[in-house]
């Protein structure tokens, strides 16, 4: 292999990811995230709780607790940031060039590879020491550098490898480069992160020989804590605790031989991804891979919508409306009906959703808006980027209004589209829970200023998808806390809480109006 050119290349993907304004917008999201999740224990909620007693928040508890929050936010979060590249080389027409040079396969993704994890290690490190700020914050105890490193290391770093080396092998396959491969990805992450919960439950300290399959990190952050308690009763990223109940203390000395052996086989088979990722490279082939297909979505909804692209056609009228009302209101419509157009399957979805909601028990409707919910996010988290991937966004910024105005419409019409899908729910709620009507609207206003600001900053749909099925994943998960209730299919959603994502959405909204006119 030839160093220099590693070298190069690596330290190019570096450069170009970190110049990105997604990688601000990312960092400042998990930065919020982070510290909304680490519980304050002035509020009665810790990180780890044993028996309904609080661990203080000694060195190595903020470290097991922010790494384990880590595992979950990087582990989805960073294949949407890490992958894209392939796809952009093909869209720009460098991948032409790049095919044509006497780069090897091998060596043009481990340098992809490598740049990856280097750029997701800067993240790493800048959430750590967003973590030592909380701990002088919040922290009992004197700042332990070294536990922090040493924490971060053996939980986190495989998990990046595993990630990043996945995101590689889905832009290698061109049937997986689309949205095919962010939905297949969010099933194996999924997967591999219950599988390691699964596989590390229990009271006994004995490190198995599959942990070795946990990238996650999350199995082995279970085992640190059982190695220092000798209970099953254990809460670890948030829980309420008995303030009564005098607090534990975390053993510093938690790491056994066969468990740091056990992570560091976990960091070497998550390499394994890069081998039939070489094999399988489609090297800007012209006949595997072209510049529409690049860009398109390769989901299993294509399929869905090419047998429903008749349906598109009873779209036309609102194209007509939109045409003949006048300023935003047609403006608005007429980005509805392009979706609608572009996704028959969210026409059909819409009418069936409806139908459902008039006609389900009460009790169903939980369910059925937490997958109307999922589908909206879905289908509007291009919305605000699809001029950008069809190479418009000079034109679309040209009519009137300039690009403050198509800011405002693209929001308002993600918006209406997230009513078009939970209406009839909100509607039903509003007659015997309005706290829980309330709290639909505020989600729906609220998320839909998220995936406008989100598109426009970092100019992709995967930063805001990556959030937005982490947080319907810790939803359906955590059925208890108002604050993640975001769309009311719980029922624990509240006024204070509908409020909240309210005051979010507004301050989304005027970060994007601010962004836009500095654009402009």
């Amino acid at each position: 292999m030839n160093f220099a050119a590693f070298k190069a290349l690596a330290m190019n993907e570096v450069r170009l990811r970190l110049r990105r304004t997604s990688t601000l917008v990312a960092l400042l999201a998990v930065s919020i995230i982070s510290w909304a999740m680490m519980g304050d224990p002035a509020s009665g909620d810790a990180v780890i709780v044993i028996n309904n007693t609080r661990v203080l928040y000694t060195s190595n508890v903020i470290a097991i607790g922010s790494a384990s929050l880590a595992c979950i936010l990087f582990g989805l979060g960073g294949f949407y940031l890490v992958r894209g590249r392939v796809a952009e080389d093909v869209r720009s027409g460098i991948g032409s060039v790049i095919g044509a040079t006497p780069v090897g396969n091998a060596l043009f993704l481990v340098s992809r590879w490598a740049g990856g994890v280097a750029y997701l290690g800067a993240l790493m490190v800048a959430f750590m020491c967003t973590m030592l700020a909380l701990h002088l914050v919040r922290g009992d105890g004197p700042i332990a550098l070294l536990v922090y490193l040493q924490i971060y290391a053996l939980l986190l770093l495989p998990m990046l490898f595993f990630t990043v080396s996945c995101a590689i092998l889905f832009d290698s396959v061109a049937s997986l480069m689309g949205k095919a491969g962010d939905v297949l990805y969010f099933f194996v992450w999924c997967f591999q992160l219950s599988a390691a919960i699964a596989v590390t439950a229990g009271v006994s300290r004995h490190v198995p020989l599959v942990t070795m399959f946990d990238f996650s990190g999350i199995g082995a952050a279970m085992l640190l804590i059982r190695q220092g308690f000798d209970t099953t009763n254990i809460s670890l990223g948030g829980g309420s605790f008995d303030a009564a109940l005098a607090p534990l203390t975390l053993p510093h000395s938690l790491w056994s031989a066969r468990l740091v052996a056990m992570r560091c086989a976990s960091g070497a088979l998550a390499l394994l991804p890069l081998l039939p990722a070489v094999l399988l490279f489609h090297r800007f082939s012209p006949d595997l891979v072209k510049i529409s297909s690049a860009a398109k979505r390769r989901a299993p909804l294509d399929v869905l919508d090419g047998m429903l692209r008749p349906l598109a056609k009873t779209v036309q009228p609102l194209f007509r409306l939109a045409a003949r009302l006048p300023g935003m209101a047609g403006q608005v419509l007429a980005d509805i009906a392009l979706t609608f157009v572009t996704s028959p399957s969210a026409l059909v979805a819409v009418l069936g959703i409806t139908l459902a909601a008039m006609v389900v028990p009460a009790k169903a409707l939980g369910p059925l808006l937490m997958f109307s919910a999922a589908r909206w996010g879905i289908l509007v988290c291009n919305l605000s980027t699809r001029d950008m991937e069809a190479d418009t966004q000079e034109m679309t910024g040209a009519v009137k209004g300039g690009v403050i105005r198509r800011f405002v419409r693209q929001y308002a019409a993600t918006a209406l589209l997230g009513f078009m899908f939970m209406g009839m729910v909100a509607l039903r709620f509003s007659l015997t829970q309005p706290v829980r009507a309330l709290a639909l609207v505020a989600g729906v206003l609220c998320l839909s200023a998220l995936a406008s600001l989100f598109g426009r900053c970092a100019g992709t749909s995967r930063l805001f998808l990556a959030l937005f099925l982490f947080g319907l994943y810790v939803a359906v998960n955590v059925v208890t806390v108002p604050m993640i209730d975001a769309f009311g299919f719980n029922g624990v959603a509240n006024a204070h809480s509908a409020l909240a994502y309210l005051a979010v959405g507004a301050l989304a909204l005027v970060g994007g109006y601010w962004w836009n006119r500095r654009a402009a």
